[in-house]
């Protein structure tokens, strides 16, 4: 079975890739980009499932689009069943050669060694616990589509969930389906992206092939904040307290500066967009969802360094005029805060700027004779200018992008506000646009998003950044060439010695 596979791609057949829990298709277009062939996703979620469908079936028909852009359910689909709509007559364990993705982190603590164990001896045991069963549907997809090598991706809190460390715990039972396995923790800021994002990455091959799982090295360097070295120590409690278990699945790739390029930065990936001021003026912004159907040329006033001309000239996904989807929040309280914010500061600075401008205010309207704390002018004119917030409970809900530094995490939430990256050109005086949020995660230009605003913000805050999946996906092509190599050197050893042998009985008889 195995052998199959890799005999067509031995004889130049492309991998072919099934991206599970695939959102928009951050992992996707990363694989994509290394060579590998995206065959099809599973997503949940309509706008994003619509979204992987637009970018990765871009010239296929309408009709092929609309069955590759369903929203699907995991629990519900079952693999065969999925490859036969997605259009494949052969044998589904014929079909897949890598498959991808992160599964919802909901439940951990719920499942542990005895419930993943259990999948692997009994399909339907992922029917016995819905709360945890997702993590159980991505194991149940291996078991029955065996692909030759799989990567799996979370936050780094799967290595210590409620005391679980689920990534070693996954090892077991993909040992027990006949895989190597290790994971380690990656930082998208060391491979090109633009932003400090911290993620879980589990791989592992075919133990028939005897390989070695390896990940990719840094290629940029940055010295991360204090907060992501502390994240990181908590998140490897558990892998820390089996340090000397002869088991350990987890490795640690090394950080070294090594002469090694700047890490690309905020100002780097957004410069050369144009600059959004409309919003700054009576009526310069209209009411509405923000839809993504007027063009913004690219325009003189910066021009494109490499990242950003990676981003306008990917591989598929070229933009030579400008982007659509470069719309913002309407968030009029709040712009004279933004202006006076500083690089790097976060909700309590923009807090007291706040209340400063209040007190600036009320001095200008009223003089000396100010108005009582408890009357309607005074709270009016307050609620008017300073944010309902406490800056004690909420330290970290604004947050003020430094132009020289690659971004902080991008989150989900985007899709419900925008104040965790605010621009760091004061003179914009806003958050950042759906099309900013997705060049800070190394989507290009060319790569459309389904829905309106809120839906592609969450998205974009769900994915993968492409470029360090592609980091990943590069690694895992190298290894499967390796093995390509491997066999061909063995096959031609054979026959030397199938050679030999023939010449000397020739000379015998």
């Amino acid at each position: 079975m195995y052998k199959k596979k890799l005999e067509r791609f031995f004889n130049g057949g492309s991998l072919r890739v099934l991206d599970l829990f695939a959102g928009c298709g951050g992992i996707s277009l990363g694989f994509q980009l290394a060579g590998f062939e995206i065959i099809g996703a599973v997503e949940i979620d309509p706008d994003a499932a619509r979204t992987h469908a637009m970018n990765f079936c871009r010239h296929e028909p309408a009709e092929i689009r609309e069955i590759h852009g369903r929203a699907r359910d995991i629990t519900v689909i079952e693999p065969e069943d999925l490859l036969e709509e997605l259009g494949f007559t052969e044998s589904a364990d014929q079909v897949v050669d890598i498959i991808v993705g992160g599964p919802p982190c909901q439940a951990y603590t719920r499942v542990g060694r005895a419930k993943l164990r259990e999948v692997a001896e009994h399909p339907e045991a992922y029917k016995q616990d819905a709360r945890g069963n997702l993590y159980l549907r991505y194991l149940e997809y291996v078991r029955r589509l065996k692909p030759l090598a799989l990567v799996m991706e979370n936050v780094p809190d799967v290595l210590n969930y409620g005391g679980h460390n689920v990534a070693e715990e996954t090892c077991e039972v993909l040992e027990s389906l006949g895989y190597t396995c290790r994971y380690t923790l990656l930082n998208s800021s060391f491979y090109g992206v633009p932003q400090m994002r911290e993620r879980m990455f589990l791989v592992a091959y075919r133990e028939e092939f005897h390989v070695e799982v390896n990940f990719p090295d840094s290629e940029y360097w940055i010295d991360l904040p204090r907060g992501y070295h502390g994240s990181r120590q908590v998140a490897l409690k558990t892998v820390a307290a089996d340090l000397f278990s002869d088991t350990r699945h987890y490795v640690e790739v090394p950080r070294i500066a090594n002469n090694l390029p700047l890490a690309v930065t905020a100002q780097q990936a957004l410069g050369d967009l144009p600059s959004k001021v409309n919003h700054l003026t009576p009526g310069g912004m209209k009411r509405g969802a923000r839809r993504f159907d007027e063009l913004e040329e690219y325009t003189n006033e910066a021009e494109p360094g490499t990242y950003a001309y990676l981003m306008r000239n990917w591989p598929g996904f070229e933009s030579t005029k400008g982007v659509s989807d470069h719309v913002i929040r309407s968030l009029p309280r709040d712009y004279a805060i933004f202006r006076r914010m500083l690089p790097g500061d976060q909700y309590p600075q923009a807090y007291s700027h706040a209340r400063q401008m209040f007190e600036e205010e009320l001095r200008k309207r009223y003089g000396r004779k100010l108005p009582a704390v408890d009357s309607p002018e005074y709270q009016n004119l307050y609620n008017k200018i300073v944010p309902p917030y406490d800056p004690a409970k909420f330290p970290n809900k604004w947050r003020k992008m430094e132009p020289d530094q690659p971004a902080r995490t991008l989150m989900a939430h985007l899709g419900k506000d925008s104040y965790s990256h605010i621009h760091y050109d004061s003179q914009q005086a806003r958050t950042i646009s759906v099309r900013e949020a997705a060049r800070l995660q190394s989507f290009p230009d060319g790569f459309v998003f389904s829905g309106t605003m809120n839906p592609a913000f969450k998205q974009i805050g769900n994915a993968v950044p492409p470029l360090l999946a592609n980091a990943v996906a590069r690694s895992i092509f190298h290894t499967l060439t390796q093995i390509r190599a491997n066999t061909n050197a063995t096959q031609t050893r054979v026959e030397a010695v199938d050679t030999l042998r023939s010449d000397i009985l020739q000379a015998v008889l």
